[in-house]
């Protein structure tokens, strides 16, 4: 069932499953990145601190194998010696703690960025079972990472191999050389071999970096049918959007409608145009279009114009252009002034006559 599903992802993550996945905290992230960037802090921590530390925990212990009898005996003294020495232990592995604890986080941030995730790290009764956390052991996953674990530590076997037997011959006569030649000799093979084992796993890091990202790309591929889903979920589903735009229309319709009996006059093509213009002198700077419509819409306008005594003028050039270039509720641009003043000059005649 699983690979039919597999089979059928064949659509590329949209943004907002990427988006998803990290707000989740569900980033690939390799695991040899990090293990790399630690070895490197713990040879850089022992190249820098080793000689103080090692001066340090000796001065720290050497009352206890030097003086044992002036060592406190009452529960007081033994608990106040605990507390102390452990404080000077944590102090004395402070600044190599330090770097690696912040190589470890810089190999994370340099992979994936910062991830906040507090779903991630949210307490949950799922982390507590134990049939679960019996199942996560010996699931695919735990057997994939086993067999890279292994993979790595047979290449590490097999390069140290590699290099260790040409100086062979070197090291099986370290006894009979003299001291600082034995040294010096002994700092060249642990040379060799540290930068043998950082290589190696260096290959293994990036090739594993790859890996991860492409797992965790395949893992995110979506079916037709999800891109499908996403896209209805975000745009909204078309037939409840067109729903909507039906009842907006009809709303703005009913509106304009009953502006109809309120207007100043209309002007027709004269059966497919018609724009109903209103125009208060003392408190419009110009003409207003309160409807508009064309065809049937055109046709009620006029016959809620003469239902309610409102004038209709006959202008077909300036009915077209009206509807063209005003919408509802917009006053007309000074470009049609001049012909919409002559029409209500007319109607106003009109009117003064009545």
């Amino acid at each position: 069932m699983s690979e039919e599903d597999d089979a059928s992802k064949t659509e590329e993550p949209t943004g907002k499953r990427l988006e998803k996945a990290r707000e989740e905290g569900n980033v690939p992230i390799s695991q040899e990145i990090k293990s790399l960037m630690m070895l490197i802090g713990g040879i850089v921590a022992v190249g820098m601190f080793a000689p103080r530390m090692a001066r340090d925990l000796s001065n720290l212990l050497r009352p206890f194998i030097a003086r044992p009898h002036e060592l406190p005996t009452d529960f007081e003294g033994l608990r106040g010696l605990l507390a102390g020495t452990l404080l000077q232990v944590g102090l004395i592995l402070l600044f190599p703690i330090a770097i690696l604890v912040m190589l470890a986080f810089l190999s994370v941030v340099g992979q994936v960025g910062f991830v906040y995730s507090p779903k991630r790290i949210a307490p949950s009764l799922d982390k507590l079972s134990i049939i679960k956390g019996v199942k996560q052991f010996f699931s695919l996953r735990r057997l994939v990472e086993l067999g890279k674990s292994l993979a790595k530590l047979a290449l590490v076997g097999l390069a140290l191999g590699f290099v260790v037997w040409p100086q062979l011959d070197w090291i099986l006569r370290l006894p009979e050389m003299e001291t600082v030649a034995m040294l010096l000799q002994v700092r060249v093979i642990i040379i060799i071999l540290i930068a043998t084992v950082l290589g190696v796993m260096l290959a293994v890091a990036f090739a594993d970096m790859f890996f991860v990202r492409y797992q965790s790309h395949k893992k995110l591929k979506m079916t037709k049918q999800e891109v499908k889903d996403e896209h209805k979920q975000s745009e909204g589903d078309p037939q409840v959007k067109s729903r909507i735009r039906s009842i907006r229309l009809e709303r703005f319709r009913k509106r304009m409608m009953q502006a109809v009996p309120h207007a100043d006059v209309v002007i027709t093509n004269p059966t497919h145009f018609a724009v109903a213009l209103s125009y208060k002198m003392e408190d419009m700077a110009a003409p207003k279009v309160v409807a508009k419509g064309v065809d049937f819409l055109a046709k009620r306008i006029r016959e809620l114009a003469e239902e309610n005594d409102v004038p209709i003028v006959e202008n077909p050039p300036l009915a077209r252009a009206l509807y063209a270039s005003v919408e509802v509720d917009q006053f007309i641009p000074p470009e049609h002034y001049r012909p919409v003043a002559e029409v209500i000059s007319y109607v106003m005649k009109l009117k003064k006559k009545r």
